[in-house]
C-alpha cells in the first residue's frame, strides 16, 4: 500500500510552517534529522503521543511533505524530506531544527528506551 506524498513542487511554505509550529511534531522532527537517512519505525515516538494521537502527527507530516512514510508490511517507517524541503526552501530546515535543539520545553523522543536501559 502506498501513502499518498506531495510532490517537492506541491510543499507548501504556509503549510510547512504551520505544521512545524506544534511542539509533538517538531519534536519528530528534530529527532528525525538528528538520525539522518535512518528510517524510523513509527512506534519510535510512542513515547511522544496515544497510537491515535500519534498517527495524526505523522500523517501531518507526510501531507505537507516534511516526512514520507513508507508502508512496510503492518509497519510504517518514516523519513525526513530533507533534499526536497532544501531545494523548495534552501536554509529552512537547518534553521527549524537548529532552533529545536537549543529549546528544553519540547517533549524528548527516546526518553523511555533511556529509562529502560538504565
Amino acid at each position: 500500500m502506498s501513502l499518498p506524498h506531495p510532490t517537492a513542487d506541491q510543499i507548501s511554505l504556509p503549510i510547512v510552517l504551520a505544521v512545524l509550529g506544534d511542539p509533538t511534531r517538531l519534536s519528530i522532527v528534530r529527532y528525525l534529522a538528528s538520525k539522518e537517512g535512518v528510517p524510523m519505525n513509527c512506534s519510535k515516538f510512542l513515547d511522544l503521543a496515544s497510537k491515535t494521537n500519534l498517527s495524526y502527527h505523522l500523517a501531518k507530516l507526510r501531507e505537507a511533505g516534511v516526512t514520507r512514510s513508507e508502508a512496510v508490511g503492518t509497519s510504517r517507517l518514516i523519513t525526513l524530506r530533507r533534499d526536497d524541503l532544501d531545494k523548495r526552501f534552501p536554509g529552512l530546515l537547518d534553521s527549524v531544527i537548529a532552533a529545536a535543539e537549543s529549546d528544553k520545553d519540547l517533549p524528548a523522543v527516546g526518553t523511555a528506551e533511556a529509562e529502560l536501559s538504565a
